[in-house]
């Protein structure tokens, strides 16, 4: 189980090496500031890694993964065991668990000098943990709620600068409708992005909406100003509504989802034709979206209001 879920957990590690691989302008001078966690791993073997040797710096990688997974059976380890255990020598050991300890992948003890794991997995564990439990506690309540309304349900997350899908069930009214599972989706153009955008913090709101954005229809709302006077109405209102904005006849309606904390997990939605998903229609689906988003908040570990 710990050997899953650690790989699981770095796997963020190895799509830094794939970046920093691919954009590295050339070696760096000593002591620079701060790296990633991909570019110690690499350079404490003094790799210079091209697109043609990518490989090669995923070793390093592949080395923090063996070390996290000893200590997870060990509990703690010292440099010159882990060292000999993964096969380099004891200064690559230390710059390797110095990276580690830089993420707070793994934590010294002070008295006797061994390491063990760090409270960063613990964060990551947790982080992986819920979106894996929302897409199971969410289908048979998104499955439901489709059966219901007729329209394709689905839960969204955020996910850097987009919304993705991680969950859609259809209804019988919508069998020719868009598969959007595992789709990004532009947050300024749908309802989940809305209901996502709206419970950020102010800071990571304003990164995201002072930018350029696409415009996809004629109904499309790009201005910042506009933007936040609708996203002021959806945290209002408790819903976010968009009537052809990311495709033409395309109608939509989401609330959020929370976590035991009250943070906004996700956003719960249903789309549809314009000429089935009138105003009137959405205005039914509205409680019907927020019924089963408090259900689901609830299985997630809410019991507060969700709108």
């Amino acid at each position: 189980m710990i050997t899953r879920v650690t790989r699981c957990l770095l796997c963020r590690c190895l799509r830094d090496v794939q970046l920093w691989s691919a954009n590295r302008p050339g070696p760096q001078a000593p002591g620079r500031a701060s790296r990633s966690c991909a570019q110690a791993l690499t350079e404490e073997d003094n790799i210079t890694v091209t697109n043609s040797d990518a490989g090669t710096g995923l070793q390093s990688v592949d080395r923090a993964l063996h070390v996290l997974e000893l200590l997870a059976g060990w509990g703690s380890g010292g440099v010159s065991e882990l060292a000999n255990e993964i096969g380099v020598h004891k200064s690559t050991a230390f710059r390797l668990l110095g990276a580690l300890e830089a993420r707070e992948m793994v934590q010294q003890d002070t008295e006797r000098g061994k390491y063990r794991l760090g409270f960063g997995l613990v964060r990551l564990a947790r982080s992986v943990n819920v979106q894996l439990e929302l897409t199971e506690q969410a289908r048979p309540l998104t499955d439901e709620l489709a059966r219901t309304v007729g329209e394709s349900i689905n839960v969204a997350v955020l996910r850097e600068h987009f919304a993705v899908n991680v969950v859609q069930s259809r209804g019988e009214a919508s069998v020719v409708s868009q598969n959007w599972t595992g789709q990004l989706t532009a947050l300024h153009a749908t309802s989940s992005g809305k209901v996502l955008l709206a419970h950020l913090d102010s800071a990571r709101q304003a990164e995201l909406l002072d930018r350029e954005l696409d415009r996809f229809t004629q109904h499309t709302h790009t201005d910042p100003a506009v933007l936040r006077d609708e996203l002021h109405r959806v945290l209002e209102q408790g819903h976010a509504v968009t009537y052809g904005e990311l495709e033409l006849g395309l109608n939509a309606v989401a609330v959020p989802v929370k976590d035991e904390d009250g943070g906004v997990i996700a956003a719960l939605s249903a789309s549809g034709p314009a000429y089935r998903m009138t105003p009137e229609r959405i205005a039914e689906v509205v409680g019907l979206l927020q019924d089963t988003a408090t259900s689901l908040s609830r299985r997630m570990g809410h019991w507060g209001h969700v709108a």
